[in-house]
Order: structure tokens, then C-alpha cells, then sequence
């Protein structure tokens, strides 16, 4: 197949022909020098076409596409801000178009005063370098020209309107006339032999017409007045401009000029500058539908005062490879000390901040994705990049912590430069936005995804505090914990009280709803303390009373059986509320776990484990301890993607490997007795697997229980540094590991199929024998799926 290069009108597209011409006929001696030349980042081996290297598309080496990076898991970003991490902080500031180019260049580089990087790792500098970029991009510009959204009239009418009637609202009658169902403002003064009308219009009717606003729309306009008044008007616009920006420089100006005089198309007056902005921002926005050039961008990234200026360049210099390789950028570092701007007009930023400036197409046609999933992507790169040069960073998200949200520049404008830039909102909403940022005020995201991940956030807050010693890092924790928990808090006095209006079905969904959460699993599994435990004991019984009221007759049988269900469940958590009670008040201070979590190196923690504990003790405790870190590590992931279906599954694995650990502490590692003291969980099956020995219920753990003495004992003829005071937590650990083995050798056997015992509940709990096949199975379901 031959292809007629003649047939195509730009030259993007001849290029992009010919390349995939080459690549059909598998001949890439064209392309060997390109990605060299272009970007100088890709070697290619000698003979080596980029058509003929098999299993890989010749695209992804051209354009030097990343690989797909995994978000840290929820848990991980939080330690990591908690311990002092910044935020990664992306922002996209404008688009502009290939007239805009030189001056987007010239901002950023400080008109070649500070030194500027493209793709290739060049330095172009000074005025007249960088005037050469224009050029070396001009190919991939599509030159769109921007939407005429608002345009300036001027009229003049010979004789003038009825004296009898109002002046202003005939002018208004009679510019409705001339502009149709567009929106428009107006100011009339009299003259000699008649009358003089300037005004500012939108360009769009409702119906999606658009004047031009040139000589040609003028004409149009007047005919339309021709009729009614015969040659005794004249009608021409004198000017046209794109967006909202230069909708409020026309309208401000004109109300400037008749103070007082001015009016919208409804009658109403606009007296002052402010009001001016208002409507357009508010009124006339919508209407617009403006269109911009988007062949450029602008990306903003920041990091705090005082950051390392060279390792941020440097990871800057990577995130941009990462995510825009193939195409056209180039960037500058704005360091504070040595920016040429002064202060007061928008240089010498306090902190370090890198300008880049990315072509939007490639060579081949193809564009940057502007999505929110893409800036979230941005963040994770940038953060990754930036810890990978020494530079303590992590991906947030505002939901993170309840954060306000942003607002956009045409929501504000600048009032004083000096320092942190102050500014002013355009209309009340703005400014009641803009001060919500400044001063960090608490804002739940109100969707139904939105709040799934604000309420996974705050277990996560919430196992943080109980995981962690610092005391910075606990303060961190819980000040994001409140502020979490007080808008969840109102959001569901808010949704209950709205509820509660509708309808009496409505309101028995809403008990349930409430009855759910009040035992849900994380309540059910969060520690308490006695003065929490009485508040949900109230809270329960004020959700059975509501729900008791709502239920109908037929089915209060069914009720009065969850009613007994739910006392049950109070009933148990009072138990092991009264038990963890006691457990803080005998504890004493475990140098070990905040050893741990100190962040010392990790071969001298293991070595000081092993001093203790013992090498089998240690070993038997990581093995189990690493399957719990894993399965709680997906789990945050899975909440942070919202996939509902993995969870289930993880959590039940995760379960398993609880109740492993649980069973292993029991029977008398003194290792995971310690991490117990940190880790509620733990402990919590610890003290599960306590009371099922006490209980001689014992016949579901059979497998797992033989398994873990097998190891003891091997620890306990190899190591004899497990003492009996490390082991006094009660039961068979009081005793020596020797003295311990032949108590347990003394019981009567159980038989491995005796799972129900004496216990009803446990007819419905599986054998730990078929737990692990069930887990495996679990795992590889999960690792098909990812």
C-alpha cells in the first residue's frame, strides 16, 4: 500500500502517517534516531528496529510510557503524614493556546533570567533561546481560535423613543428586539436629535446561536431594527473577547463610565463594580459556553519552606519524565532566595515551587488526559519521585481529612502579594469558599463513594492512634480522628432528620440503617473505654426503642429475637470491656514494642527480638506477623478503591491469620504476647484464644494448636531464654516452657473432629482444618482478580 503524503494538510500528520507506514512494513530505520534526537532518553540497540522488537508495541518505547504505579495503600500514607511527610502537591493552573506560548515561557523562566529545562535535559536561556521553543512546537499546536463569547455594542437612534414613556425601559424593549433571548447590560444618555445607547451582550442565545460580533453580525442586527424604524438607527458592535475574565473587565468598565445608569435586561440596576462581577460570574456564566486553545499547560508543583531546592529539581526532573515522556515540556524552579521578581508583584514565593509548561499532543497525535483519576495519579508520581531524592512526601486525598475544597482562581482575585497571597472572593459563595480553605475548616465530600472512603479513613485514624507511641504522631492522629468523626457525626444527624420527614417506611429504614452501624465491625472491634462502653450502651438501647416504634405488627415476633440477639452483643462487649479493663491496669511497659516503632534499623530490632525471645520464638512470630501486615495492607487498598468484593474476602483471611496469632501467643510465644501490648487486635485474639483454653473449648484450633506446640517446644530445647517472667500474663505461660509441655501433654486428647463441643455457637464455625484451604483458595481468587 502506498500512501499520498500530499493528501494530509498538517504536518503532525504526515509525520504520524509515515511512522505507521514504517512500522507495517516493519521497518524502523527511520525511528532509530528519533527518540535520541528528540528526547535523548531511549537507547536502541544496534539493527534494532522498533517495528521488529516482538511482544511489545513500538508506541509505548517511542513515547517513553510509564509503568502503571500502585497507590500506597491508605495505612501507609497515613503514617507517613502523621510522622511529618508533606503532601504532594500538583496543580494545574491554566491552559493556554500556541499564541500564548513565548509569554507562558517567558512567566515561568522570568523572561530567561532563571534558568529554564526542556525534555532533553537542555538549558536554554536568556530572551532569545527561548523565543526557539515556539518554533520547535509550532507542529503540534492545532492553533484553535477561542469562542467569541461576549461582545461590546454601541447604537445610535435618530429622533428618540415616546416622552410620555420611560426611556430606559423602552431602550430595554427595544435592545430585546435587536438581541433576541440573550443576556445583556446597558446604559442610555440623550444627545442633541436623539439618544445613544453602549452596552455589553452575550454572544450566545439560549438557542445556541452565536453573533460573530464583526462587521457581518452588525449587519444582521440591523436589518432586524430596520423595519420598525426606518433607517433611524445605527448598530455596529466594537469589540469581542473570550470567557468570563473579559466579560467582567467590559461590564465593570461600562459601569464605570455611567455610575449609576446601568442596567440588565431584566431592569435591574448595577451600581457597582462588585455587582458587575457578580452577574457575570453568576448570571451570564453558564450561558458562555466558552472555548479555549488547549495546546499548552500549565503545572504548578510545591513543596514547603525549607525543602532541599536541588533534590526538588531533581525529583521535579523525574515526575516529569515519568509522566509526560514523549512529550514537549519545559520547566523552572523558583527558588525564594534567588527569584529576580519582586515581592510585591507575585515573586519570591516562600516556599520552592516548580513552573512547567507541557505541550497537551505528541508527535503521534496523542494527548495528555486531564482527569481527576490522572491529577490523583500525578500526586502518587510526584510523591514517589520526591521520596526517592530524600524528600519526606506522601499522596493525599481531601477526604483524607475532611478537608474544605479548593477554589479556582476566577472564584478569587489578589489583594495583597506580600508573603502568603492574599485574596478576595468574586461573589459571597466564593469568599465563604475561599475562607473555609484558609482556615482549614472541616468539609465531608457528601457523595455516597466520597463518604464509604471518609469513614474508611477514620478506622484508619483510629487503628493508627492505638498503633503508635510518638507523640506527635498521635496528636497528628487524633486531630484528624475529631475532625472525621464530628462531620460523619452531623452528616448523620442531618440525613436522619431529613428522613425521618418522608414517610414511615422511610423512618423504619433509617432504625435499621442506625441499628447496623451501632454493631457494625468496626465498633464491634474498636477498644473501648468504660465511659465510651456506656455511651453506645445508651446509644444501642435509644436505636432499639426508635426502631421498636416503627415496626409493624406482623413482624415484632421477628424483631423481639434480633432485639435478644443485639442485648447478647452489649452483653459480650461489656465482658470484654471489663476484661481489657483489667489487662491496662496490670500492664506494665513494654520496652520492645516502642522499640519497634521507633524506626530503628530493622537487622537490630531482629536481633534484640532474638535476644529475648528466642531464634524459633522470633521466627514462628515474623511468619505470622507478616501475613496479618499483608492481608490489613490490601484491605486498605481495597477501601481506598472501593472494591467491596475483595474486601469481604480479605478481611476473612486476615481473620484467619488473627486468630493464628491468637493461638500462637496462647500456647506461649512471648514475642507476640508483647506485640499484643501495641496492637489491639491482637491482643484481642489473644485473649480470645485464652478464653477458649480456660473454656476446654478447644476442639476447633486442634490443627493449628499441634502446629504451634510443635514449634514451642523445638524453641523451648533450643532457647532457653524464654523465663517464666516474661510469660506472666496468666494461664499455662506462668510456668516454665518445659513444666508448660507437660501440663498440655496431661489433657485429654481432643478428637480433630469435635469442632461443636458443648458451645451451640460454634455448630456454625468452621474447622480451623478447612480454614486454610478456604484462605488459599481466597488468595488465589484474589490474585487472578488483581
Amino acid at each position: 500500500m502506498e500512501f499520498f503524503f500530499g493528501a494530509f494538510e498538517k504536518e503532525w500528520e504526515r509525520r504520524r502517517a509515515a511512522i505507521l507506514h514504517d512500522r507495517a512494513r516493519g521497518n524502523g530505520s527511520q525511528l532509530d534516531d528519533e527518540p535520541r534526537k528528540r528526547r535523548g532518553t531511549v537507547a536502541v540497540a544496534p539493527g534494532v528496529s522498533f517495528g521488529r522488537i516482538a511482544g511489545l508495541k513500538p508506541r509505548l518505547i517511542l513515547q517513553g510510557k510509564r509503568s502503571s504505579r500502585t497507590e500506597p495503600s491508605m495505612r501507609s500514607r497515613f503514617r507517613a503524614l502523621a510522622s511529618g511527610s508533606q503532601p504532594a502537591v500538583v496543580k494545574l493552573a491554566s491552559f493556554g493556546s500556541a499564541a500564548r506560548l513565548g509569554a507562558m515561557i517567558n512567566y515561568v523562566s522570568r523572561n530567561g533570567e532563571v534558568a529554564a529545562e526542556n525534555e532533553r535535559g537542555e538549558k536554554p536561556r536568556g530572551r532569545d533561546e527561548i523565543s526557539t521553543i515556539r518554533g520547535e512546537w509550532n507542529h503540534l499546536m492545532k492553533n484553535r481560535a477561542e469562542s467569541r463569547d461576549i461582545g461590546t455594542f454601541a447604537v445610535d437612534i435618530t429622533g428618540g423613543f415616546d416622552p410620555g414613556g420611560e426611556i430606559p425601559a423602552q431602550a430595554r424593549a427595544f435592545l430585546k428586539s435587536a438581541l433576541g433571548d440573550r443576556r445583556f447590560a446597558f446604559a442610555i444618555k440623550g444627545r442633541d436629535n436623539g439618544y445613544t445607547i453602549e452596552g455589553v451582550t452575550v454572544l450566545r442565545d439560549s438557542n445556541g446561536e452565536r453573533l460573530t460580533a464583526d462587521n457581518k453580525a452588525s449587519r444582521i442586527v440591523a436589518d432586524r431594527l430596520d423595519a420598525a424604524f426606518r433607517g433611524r438607527v445605527w448598530f455596529r458592535f466594537t469589540a469581542h473577547g473570550n470567557g468570563i475574565d473579559y466579560g467582567t473587565s467590559r461590564l465593570r468598565a461600562l459601569v464605570e463610565r455611567h455610575e449609576g445608569a446601568v442596567e440588565n435586561e431584566a431592569g435591574r440596576k448595577i451600581g457597582d463594580a462588585q455587582l458587575a462581577g457578580d452577574i457575570v460570574q453568576l448570571e451570564w456564566r453558564d450561558q458562555l459556553h466558552s472555548r479555549k486553545s488547549r495546546d499548552v499547560m500549565h503545572l504548578i508543583l510545591s513543596a514547603r519552606a525549607g525543602t532541599d531546592v536541588e533534590n526538588f529539581r531533581s525529583a521535579a526532573r523525574a515526575f516529569l519524565a515519568a509522566e509526560f515522556g514523549g512529550h514537549r515540556y519545559v520547566f523552572s524552579l523558583h527558588d525564594p532566595s534567588l527569584d529576580p521578581k519582586p515581592e510585591g508583584t507575585g515573586g519570591k514565593r516562600p516556599h520552592v515551587h516548580v513552573h512547567a509548561i507541557v505541550a497537551m499532543r505528541n508527535d503521534e497525535g496523542e494527548r495528555v488526559e486531564t482527569s481527576i483519576r490522572t491529577f490523583r495519579q500525578w500526586r502518587v508520581t510526584l510523591a514517589e519521585k520526591a521520596r526517592e531524592h530524600g524528600i519526606a512526601m506522601a499522596m493525599t486525598d481531601r477526604r483524607d481529612r475532611a478537608s474544605a475544597p479548593s477554589y479556582g482562581r476566577n472564584q478569587v482575585r489578589p489583594m495583597s502579594r506580600i508573603g502568603r497571597t492574599e485574596h478576595v472572593g468574586t461573589s459571597l459563595a466564593a469568599q465563604d469558599r475561599y475562607q473555609s480553605k484558609r482556615a482549614d475548616q472541616p468539609n465531608l465530600a457528601q457523595t455516597g463513594v466520597s463518604l464509604d472512603y471518609s469513614r474508611a479513613a477514620r478506622r484508619h485514624w483510629s487503628r493508627l492512634i492505638h498503633e503508635t507511641s510518638a507523640e506527635g504522631a498521635l496528636t497528628f492522629a487524633k486531630v484528624q480522628l475529631s475532625r472525621l468523626e464530628a462531620k460523619l457525626m452531623e452528616h448523620g444527624k442531618t440525613s436522619r432528620t431529613a428522613s425521618s420527614k418522608e414517610n414511615p417506611l422511610s423512618q423504619l429504614r433509617t432504625n435499621s440503617v442506625n441499628l447496623v452501624e451501632a454493631f457494625s465491625e468496626d465498633r464491634m472491634m474498636r477498644p473501648m473505654t468504660r465511659d465510651e462502653f456506656r455511651a453506645y450502651e445508651k446509644r444501642v438501647e435509644d436505636v432499639l426503642s426508635q426502631a421498636q416504634r416503627t415496626i409493624p405488627d406482623g413482624q415484632r415476633g421477628g424483631f423481639a429475637e434480633i432485639v435478644s440477639a443485639v442485648r447478647d452483643h452489649v452483653d459480650a462487649r461489656r465482658d470484654m470491656v471489663e476484661l481489657q479493663h483489667r489487662n491496662r491496669e496490670q500492664s506494665r511497659t513494654i520496652q520492645d514494642g516502642r522499640e519497634l516503632d521507633r524506626g530503628d534499623d530493622a537487622k537490630e530490632r531482629w536481633d534484640r527480638a532474638v535476644a529475648r525471645h528466642g531464634a524459633r520464638t522470633v521466627e514462628a512470630a515474623n511468619r505470622i506477623m507478616l501475613e496479618v501486615e499483608h492481608y490489613r495492607d490490601a484491605i486498605g487498598r481495597a477501601e481506598a478503591g472501593g472494591i467491596g468484593a475483595d474486601k469481604a474476602a480479605l478481611q476473612a483471611s486476615l481473620n484467619l491469620e488473627l486468630a493464628r496469632a491468637g493461638v500462637l501467643g496462647a500456647t506461649g510465644n512471648s514475642l507476640i504476647r508483647e506485640i499484643a501490648e501495641a496492637d489491639d487486635e491482637i491482643r484481642m485474639a489473644l485473649e480470645a484464644a485464652r478464653r477458649s483454653r480456660e473454656r476446654g473449648r478447644a476442639g476447633d484450633d486442634v490443627g493449628e494448636i499441634a502446629n504451634v506446640r510443635r514449634e514451642n517446644d523445638e524453641a523451648d530445647k533450643t532457647d532457653h531464654r524464654a523465663s517464666a517472667e516474661r510469660l506472666s500474663d496468666g494461664g499455662e505461660a506462668e510456668l516454665s516452657p518445659r513444666a508448660a509441655n507437660e501440663k498440655r501433654r496431661d489433657r485429654p486428647a481432643i478428637r480433630p473432629g469435635d469442632t461443636t463441643r458443648s458451645d451451640p455457637a460454634g455448630q456454625h464455625v468452621p474447622r480451623l482444618e478447612q480454614l486454610p484451604r478456604d484462605a488459599d483458595e481466597d488468595r488465589e481468587r484474589d490474585d487472578r482478580d488483581r
